[in-house]
């Protein structure tokens, strides 16, 4: 694979992601001035934010090729980002109850798979505890 298409695999992610913060500075602007925004945009809006996380999310995990267990480990939490962003953008849906209790499901799932280290290749620097581990250690 070239330099330069490996570049762009990683751009891509970053682009997403990119993307998403300025849909959220959008979100927050409705916060503040919601007259100046069509009906129904907060919902789109919030939707929108929570669907392209989880599609930057999932890219960064294709770029950077985890080990198959992690992988599996982000398609969760990318799903639960989507289930998520599915209550948002259908909120009157019959079913909105029920994907909201998914993604709680899910994120859920994914923090106790990080407090018991699984899958054991991850560790614990997704929730940026090594360094508090290390600080602990260097203290006794």
């Amino acid at each position: 694979m070239s330099i330069i298409s490996r570049r762009a695999q990683r751009a891509i992610p970053v682009v997403l992601g990119a993307a998403t913060l300025a849909d959220v500075a959008v979100l927050l602007v409705w916060d503040a001035f919601p007259a100046l925004f069509p009906a129904r945009s907060h919902d789109v809006l919030a939707a929108f934010s929570l669907a392209a996380i989880a599609a930057a999310y999932f890219a960064y995990q294709l770029v950077h090729r985890p080990v198959p267990l992690e992988f599996v480990k982000a398609a969760l939490l990318a799903a639960a980002f989507l289930f998520w962003a599915a209550n948002q953008f259908w909120p009157d849906s019959k079913q909105a109850t029920l994907w909201n209790d998914v993604a709680i499901a899910l994120f859920v799932l994914d923090v106790f798979l990080v407090m018991i280290g699984w899958p054991a290749a991850s560790g614990d620097a997704s929730f940026a505890e090594t360094h508090a581990a290390e600080a602990d250690e260097q203290q006794v």
